[in-house]
């Protein structure tokens, strides 16, 4: 298809790589559910598999539906390609063994998602791929740990779940001097409100069954980066170790990412009233939120993302009793991990999305035991804080 005309965010989220009349003017897009293609001639499908005539061959090498999904979130992150995957794990799966071979080193965020440091673990026993952890909150942090053996700084920002900021043209400008490519999972912001490539980092990253799916009804992952890393990961990754995603739940996503801009202003709005609301509740110790005016990294907020997003974390006065105890006495709020549904969902970091990180390790990261991350929904923001002030008071 003749490449489109950039738009703005909000109609190209919407439009773009659907054109309704190849498709006897269907406003929806098709959903091409086969497994495999078949071909008019022996010899059309010799060229396809020999790489000289475009044109599919079986859906884990690549459909329709699913490629465009890919084409709409690479213009949304404004890359040169993306790429689809049967979940955000299988997607950060794909990156870090797609950049890394044995010996290799990856230097990671202070904070990173409990499955993706299992991840790391399993690299580290099986593949010897090391890694290790830095703030990045300086320059010359950030050098000190990088070593010879470093080929990828994989970035979470803001930090899942201590919504800590990290500054991505820092970082891009130190791992420029080393050749080192630098990968951002952008699942807390979505490409509507941060775009790390266009701050110079090499590939994004996306759960997309939270924000970009929006309702809590599919398990998915994408990624978006040059062409050239993204056919390579197509080629190899994806296609041989085979965490595709159906057309089916590319067709979902498709449909969620057209209320994408609309759903994430309401996020937004709501978790800004939580958040001052639980600034001044007598329970709560701290709250962390990248909007908050008045943090250290407020600043790079400002610079790098459009809003504060939909997430917060704060610590209750005392300890996981208190923690748990608060979750207990919620009445619409629903304790659940994952994030960016239309329901406001709430979460124990410690003993839930994060429990197989060490406790030494999730101290270093700031996750105690008196940690909750709020992921604030569509809801009337009214009945959202009734729920969760009654459950605070109580503690």
């Amino acid at each position: 298809m003749e490449k489109q005309s950039k738009q703005q965010f909000e109609t190209e989220v919407i439009h773009h790589g659907y054109d309704g009349t190849l498709y006897q003017g269907s406003l929806a897009p098709p959903i091409f559910q086969t497994s495999t293609f078949s071909f008019q001639t022996a010899q059309q499908g010799e060229n396809r598999f020999a790489g000289e005539e475009e044109g599919y061959i079986y859906s884990r090498l690549g459909n329709p539906t699913v490629k465009m999904l890919e084409d709409r979130i690479a213009a949304l992150e404004n890359a040169d390609a993306g790429l689809a995957f049967g979940s955000g794990m299988a997607a950060v799966s794909a990156v870090l063994i797609g950049l890394t071979k044995s010996n290799d080193h990856i230097l990671c965020s202070q904070g990173i998602y409990g499955c993706t440091f299992g991840l790391l673990q399993l690299m580290k026993k099986k593949y010897d791929v090391s890694h290790s952890f830095c703030t990045m909150q300086t320059e010359e942090e950030l050098r000190e740990a990088i070593r010879p053996e470093t080929t990828c700084i994989y970035v979470e920002t803001p930090i899942n779940p201590t919504m800590a900021l990290i500054d991505l043209e820092m970082v891009v400008s130190i791992a420029k001097e080393h050749n080192i490519k630098v990968v951002v999972d952008n699942t807390f912001c979505s490409p509507y409100l941060q775009k790390p490539i266009d701050l110079g980092c090499d590939l994004v990253i996306h759960s997309a069954t939270k924000y970009i799916g929006g309702h809590g009804d599919v398990i998915a992952g994408l990624i978006a980066g040059d062409q050239e890393t993204i056919s390579e990961i197509a080629m190899t990754t994806l296609k041989d170790i085979g965490g595709v995603m159906s057309p089916f739940d590319a067709w979902l996503l498709i449909r969620g990412l057209k209320t994408l801009h609309v759903r994430l202003d309401r996020h937004c709005d709501n978790a800004e009233y939580m958040f001052e609301q639980l600034k001044a509740h007598e329970a709560v110790e701290k709250v962390f939120y990248p909007g908050d005016t008045s943090s250290n990294s407020f600043m790079i907020a400002k610079k790098q993302m459009k809003r504060g997003g939909g997430l917060i974390s704060f610590t209750v006065k005392g300890g996981k009793e208190e923690a748990q105890r608060i979750l207990n006495e919620l009445k619409l709020l629903k304790i659940a991990v994952s994030l960016g549904d239309a329901e406001t969902l709430i979460q124990h970091p410690a003993t839930m999305t994060h429990a197989v990180v060490p406790q030494e390790n999730r101290e270093q990261m700031g996750i105690t035991d008196n940690l909750l991350r709020l992921s604030v929904g569509l809801e009337a923001k009214e009945d959202i804080w009734h729920d969760l002030k009654q459950a605070l008071d109580k503690v």
